[in-house]
């Protein structure tokens, strides 16, 4: 019976029965396969992990800035957003008591009129 661990080549991966998870067992079968083989091609694969490991911490880094980057814009442009509406409820109030100031003097001016007209066809 051919052991379900062991690949054409000689090397098997073994699942960890105890230890951490990261760790790998490998068998090699020293008969069938050329060990020196086996750890150039195991030593290149291990090259070729840490080229990707880079690569996404690189990449996991410029992500972090440009995440960075917009939580800063969005703080800008939030505390810029409530500096406008700072000034235009400003000016909405201002605005507000300049025609109400206007009606008053519309008011005035309308009374003054009144007064005067009757003044003037009492004579």
């Amino acid at each position: 019976m051919a052991n379900p661990y062991r690949s054409s080549e000689g090397l098997s991966a073994r699942p960890v029965l105890t230890g951490s998870a990261d760790e790998v067992q490998l068998r090699i079968d020293p008969v069938h396969a050329d060990l020196d083989d086996e750890i150039l091609s195991l030593q290149s694969q291990v090259s070729q992990l840490k080229n990707v490991a880079q690569e996404i911490e690189s990449e996991a880094k410029y992500q972090n800035d440009l995440v960075s980057d917009l939580q800063r814009l969005m703080s800008n442009a939030e505390a810029g957003v409530k500096n406008g509406m700072k000034k235009l409820n400003r000016t909405v109030a201002q605005h507000k008591s300049n025609h109400i100031l206007q009606v008053i003097v519309f008011g005035l001016m309308c009374f003054a009129v009144v007064y005067l007209w009757t003044k003037v066809w009492r004579r």
